[in-house]
């Protein structure tokens, strides 16, 4: 835990990031983000999802990839400015619903056979990371899956690691989860974990 940062970032913070530059992690050219999405993709067991959960979806360039495997994919993001060019690049895609949500102050009523977590646990505190947590296992389906890619790295603005945040997932195997798979990269780390 960051003991400069003890707070869940708001979503002001994102807002002031997407107004400055519409892809502040060059999320549209950037190799070492190319890779991990082919990575993330890869990591998925099924062909295909029922009904999938993206949380922090950004500008939708992961949500249009992921999108191919999912019957219906609900995405959310804090920031308005970046889900409007999420909703830009994916709006000839019919299976996607986006909505602005910040969790785990909201969440979904459904139930979901695959939780995407990527990039965006480290943004919660450590309470908000244990709330999170808990709904994500009451709405994944039992033999659902639950995918965790997160940078590793050092951020001085983030309240959480990435390592923190996948770590406190594997607290709550085996009675609730499964895991499944690992891979560790130079910076960033894939975890994905089924329902018990």
């Amino acid at each position: 835990m960051n003991p400069l940062q003890s707070n869940s970032l708001p979503p002001s913070y994102f807002d002031k990031l997407y107004s400055e530059n519409p892809d502040p992690w060059k999320f549209e050219t950037s190799v070492y983000e190319a890779n991990k999405y082919a990575a993330t993709i890869a990591a998925l067991p099924k062909e295909r999802y029922r009904s999938a959960f993206e949380i922090g979806g950004s500008i939708g360039v992961l949500t249009e990839k992921l999108q191919e495997h999912c019957d219906s994919l609900l995405s959310v993001d804090v920031s308005k400015l970046a889900q409007d060019r999420a909703k830009e690049r994916c709006q000839h895609l019919s299976n996607i619903k986006f909505q602005i949500m910040r969790v785990p102050e909201q969440y979904p009523d459904e139930m979901f056979d695959l939780t995407l977590v990527s990039e965006v646990g480290y943004y919660w505190c450590w309470e908000d990371l244990k709330k999170s947590q808990q709904y994500i296992l009451e709405h994944l389906e039992p033999g659902g899956h639950l995918l965790l890619v997160h940078w590793t790295l050092y951020a001085r603005d983030y309240p959480l690691s990435g390592d923190e945040v996948h770590d406190s997932f594997f607290e709550l195997a085996p009675n609730k989860l499964r895991h499944l798979k690992g891979q560790r990269d130079e910076e960033y780390r894939l975890d994905l974990f089924e329902r018990v």
